[in-house]
Formats: structure tokens, sequence, C-alpha cells
């Protein structure tokens, strides 16, 4: 089957999950986020700086304000799955508004700025150096691949797999997502 096809038909299934296999899903689909962030932000900066750097206050090999921005794609741009333009409008405008609400509380109240885009490359359309056109287009673009191809790819597995085998999988490096964002602000 064609992958447009098959997107077009997972959507169109009914699929039912429990409210712990729909909590177990989201867990997999933020922490996906976070380390899809994660990876996005290795090779951004090694264009921009021209050296690898980990980004990120957490150990492992995730970022947490991409898989919070996951979670606000789901909770705003989800139930519009159906029309692809509304998907990555709202994608873009929920992860921008994250990131400028983030941005300016870890700066107004923490004096710690983990971003600053006043000093990156392709920075137009920079508001305070807490967003830029750039990041909330990637976040736009990446809304869409999280809904028709990550979402899918989850509810498939949760589906096919055995649901402690699936549970497993999922919770275990999300706990140690959240124990590593709980160890970053204790340290």
């Amino acid at each position: 089957m064609h992958p447009i096809a098959a997107v077009r038909a997972w959507s169109r299934a009914e699929h039912r999950f429990t409210r712990w296999e729909k909590f177990v899903i989201l867990m997999f689909l933020c922490t996906c986020g976070g380390i899809f962030g994660f990876i996005y932000e290795t090779f951004f900066y090694r264009i921009d700086l021209g050296y690898f750097v980990k980004r990120g206050t957490t150990l492992g090999p995730w970022i947490p304000i991409y898989a919070y921005g996951s979670f606000f794609i789901l909770l705003f741009a989800y139930r519009f799955r159906r029309h692809p333009f509304a998907v990555f409008l709202l994608g873009t405008v929920s992860s921008g508004v994250l990131e400028y609400a983030v941005g300016w509380f870890l700066w107004t109240h923490m004096h710690t700025r983990l971003w600053d885009y006043n000093t990156e490359i392709w920075n137009w359309g920079n508001i305070n150096g807490y967003i830029c056109a750039r990041s909330v287009l990637f976040f736009g673009l990446s809304g869409l691949f999280l809904v028709y191809l990550l979402v899918p790819l989850a509810t498939h597995l949760a589906a096919s797999m055995k649901k402690r085998t699936f549970a497993l999988m999922t919770l275990i490096p999300a706990g140690l997502f959240a124990l590593d964002i709980l160890y970053s602000f204790i340290r």
C-alpha cells in the first residue's frame, strides 16, 4: 500500500484504546518528540557553529521543550488531522507560543537563556531572541510529521504488540526522560 494511502486508511480506522493505552501512546509520542528535538538541534548547531555541541539541559539524548511541543501539537492540532494545512498552522502557532512563553519565563524569572535566536543563522522573523520564523515553521513541519507519520506508527504498534510489551518499551524511556528532567532541575 502506498504510504499516503496507508495514512488515509489509518485516519479512517477505528482504534479503541483504553485511557491507560492512550496515556502510554502519548508518552511514546512525547519521548519521540524530545529525541527528535535532540537530533534536530545536534545537526542544526553543527551547521550553525561548525562543530557538534550537546544541546539541552538533560543528560540524555532528548530536549524537554520538544516533548512539550509534541504534546501541544497533539492537544491543539490533532483533531484537525483531516486538514493538513490546519495541522501545520496550529502546530506552528502552538509551538511558537510555547517556545516564546518558556523562553520569556526562563529569562525574566530565572535569568536563564537556553536559546537565543539573536545569535544564530537563519534567524529571520526573530522576536526578542525567543522565536524566529525558521524555528516555528520547522515546528509546523514537525507537527505534520508527528500527526501523519508518528501517531499512525504509535497506534499501529500499540494495537499490534502485546499491551505490556508496548507499555514497557514506552514507559521505561519516558520514565528515564522524566527522571532526567527532574535531575536537571535539582543539580
